[in-house]
């Protein structure tokens, strides 16, 4: 599986993912919306994933203030996934399970 970050010259530089992901493997894992836990590691490993290998993430953050919350989902991104830059987009929601302000979905190619 090979994965190729892109960040055009005439878009924004993100810190902590890339605009663009190439991605070329043999399967494709889609994990459903996973909570704050390090579940998202574990639901990756059943299906024999690494982090290394997601090319996208959904953040579906409840009331959702960009200032307020963009600082501690950078902080989670980089202590799952490192160096790794995959593709994300933050979604505000009015709710989500009972108790739970945030959840994760992704895409892996493998």
């Amino acid at each position: 599986m090979t994965l190729e970050c892109i960040n055009p010259e005439d878009l924004p530089i993100p810190a902590t993912y890339s605009q663009v992901v190439v991605a070329t493997g043999s399967k494709l894992v889609f994990v459903s919306g996973q909570e704050p836990e390090d579940i998202l590691g574990s639901a990756l490993a059943a299906a024999g994933a690494r982090p290394e290998q997601v090319t996208r993430i959904t953040i579906y953050v409840v009331n959702y203030e960009r200032d307020e919350c963009l600082p501690i989902i950078e902080q989670a991104r980089v202590a799952l996934f490192g160096n790794h830059k995959p593709a994300d987009v933050v979604v505000g929601v009015a709710t989500l399970s009972p108790g739970y302000l945030i959840e994760v979905d992704a895409i892996a190619v493998v």
